[in-house]
């Protein structure tokens, strides 16, 4: 990437789109950041571009609709040409399938359209960010003090974006801050994010599970004891709080604390002192309050398990950090990150990768653990791997939960294996009050009759949406073999929505083909 180097920033970024206002609209937000704009109005003169200006372009944006030339048929060309150019894929159907397909083709990230001006930059910072992956590999993620920045968490999701957004306005102040989230989403590591941006950077961040400590024990670990303040206690404890005097405390889980200990943490919020269990008086202290949760605090309050002054004092500035099922664009770059740190920490010294098809796999599943959970599986397939890059095979127990992959897989295949000369007749459609459910996988799918959906009736005439409806829901009820809840979920509706419509088509589900037309 050698004229990203040389510009000190400013990228060479080649756009791939034949629609003329699109381009326009790519063009102005990626100027904004600095970066030079290419433009090709389809995919086989974008190829020519690349062949032509080889070692230009740092990064390709390329849509996945496109006439002459797809977007998988310009994935597949530009693999066979052997260019290792990253390509964010541009896509109007934000379905797994498509998620599937462009991971497998190669595609380095994917947007859903309309992207933001926010959401394409972010994602062409982190393609920027490959060829700086040796140093880092060498250098470590982390300082050996454990420092954690904003730069450390890996995000290309407008969602994290916006907690990225919120985490760095909380750092300019000592607002007390509380980070709301699913177990393993990453509450500490924003904490830690907070902590190194503000003004207390370098002091003592002091960690305190609050699920964790046995309820006796709360009390003495948080705020200290005397020596002598209780059977047991043969020396003088300073408590989590002093420790943390002058830097940050991180209480995670803290709606588990005990109603008599919230009323002391109160007092430490409200006055800025603590009381040491067996101590005549109180102890000042300046520590910045971070908490976390992954319950909601306010029914917590409901039921009379936490104290309404503490949760309006503590609550003054709440993060939500959304779980990685519904930031699935992040999942890719977590991988990748992943993979290669625990392959650089490895004593063979074989620096791995994540093939397409694996990526593929990881996205596709909803990691209910969240990012720990990831990366768990991450660091055992690592451990295990025998080839030079990850594969699906390196994650059986993950591919094992997902019972309709291979369905998916085989789709891909077929998008990948057949390429037609001519405009397919075959297209997916979007519905009122529901998600497509066919993506171009199915739409390519020209050699199997019934098994693709016709936009237009024999006399050429655009075919009427309640007909088409009809006939794809007579597909995904033989596709998916009458799995109701299956059919329901990948058609984006209820199961009392199915039902409904198998009424009113007259659809048997036991036998879908009956008296099609």
């Amino acid at each position: 990437m050698t004229g990203y180097n040389e510009l000190k920033g400013a990228a060479q970024i080649l756009v791939i789109e034949d629609d003329p206002v699109q381009r326009r609209l790519l063009k102005n937000a990626i100027e904004r950041h600095g970066h030079v704009v290419h433009q090709a109005e389809n995919g086989r003169i974008g190829l020519e571009m690349v062949k032509r200006g080889s070692g230009l372009y740092n990064v390709i944006v390329l849509d996945l609709m496109m006439p002459e030339m797809t977007g998988l048929e310009f994935l597949e060309a530009l693999h066979e040409f052997g260019t290792q150019l990253p390509v964010i894929v541009q896509t109007g159907q934000g379905g797994i399938e498509t998620v599937v397909q462009a991971m497998r083709a190669g595609a380095f990230d994917f947007v859903v359209k309309p992207v933001s001006p926010e959401r394409i930059a972010n994602s062409i910072a982190s393609a920027l960010k490959l060829d700086q992956r040796e140093i880092k590999a060498r250098t470590g993620r982390r300082s050996r003090s454990g420092s954690v920045g904003f730069d450390d968490i890996v995000s290309a999701s407008p969602a994290m974006i916006r907690v990225i957004d919120l985490a760095q306005r909380a750092a300019q102040s000592n607002i007390p801050v509380v980070l709301e989230g699913e177990s393993g989403v990453g509450k500490e590591l924003v904490a830690r994010a907070i902590q190194s941006g503000s003004d207390r950077s370098g002091k003592p961040f002091v960690t305190v599970n609050c699920g964790a400590i046995p309820h006796n024990l709360v009390e003495s670990i948080l705020f200290g004891h005397e020596k002598g303040a209780f059977t047991g206690a043969t020396e003088r404890h300073i408590g989590k709080f002093m420790e943390a005097d002058g830097g940050t405390i991180f209480l995670d889980e803290i709606g588990d604390l005990p109603l008599d200990v919230q009323v002391k943490l109160l007092r430490a919020v409200q006055q800025g002192e603590i009381e040491t269990v067996g101590a005549r008086t109180a102890h000042k202290v300046n520590v910045r309050l971070i908490s976390a949760t992954n319950k909601d605090l306010i029914e917590e309050v409901k039921n009379g398990h936490f104290r309404e002054d503490l949760y309006y004092r503590l609550n003054v500035f709440p993060i939500t950090i959304p779980a990685l099922r519904k930031r699935k664009e992040d999942i890719p770059h977590l991988v990748r990150v992943f993979t290669d740190r625990f392959s650089s920490e490895q004593k063979n010294g074989h620096r791995l990768t994540a093939s397409a098809g694996a990526l593929a796999l990881l996205t596709a599943y909803d990691w209910p653990g969240n990012i720990r959970q990831l990366e768990n599986a991450i660091f055992r397939a690592v451990v295990l791997a025998e080839g030079a890059e990850l594969t699906e095979s390196d994650f059986p127990q993950i591919a094992a939960q997902l019972p309709e992959y291979e369905v998916v897989d085989h789709l891909a295949l077929v998008a990948d294996n057949t390429r037609a000369d001519r405009q397919s007749d075959f297209a997916a459609v979007e519905y009122p009050a529901h998600q497509v459910i066919a993506d171009e996988a199915v739409a390519r799918i020209s050699e199997a009759p019934d098994n693709a959906i016709s936009s237009t009736n024999p006399s050429g005439e655009v075919r009427k949406l309640a007909d088409v409806e009809e006939e794809l829901i007579r597909f995904a009820l033989k596709f998916y073999r009458g799995q109701m809840s299956q059919v329901a979920r990948k058609l984006g509706i209820g199961r009392s929505t199915l039902y409904r419509k198998l009424k009113d088509y007259g659809i048997d589900p036991d036998n879908p083909q009956k008296d099609a037309a």
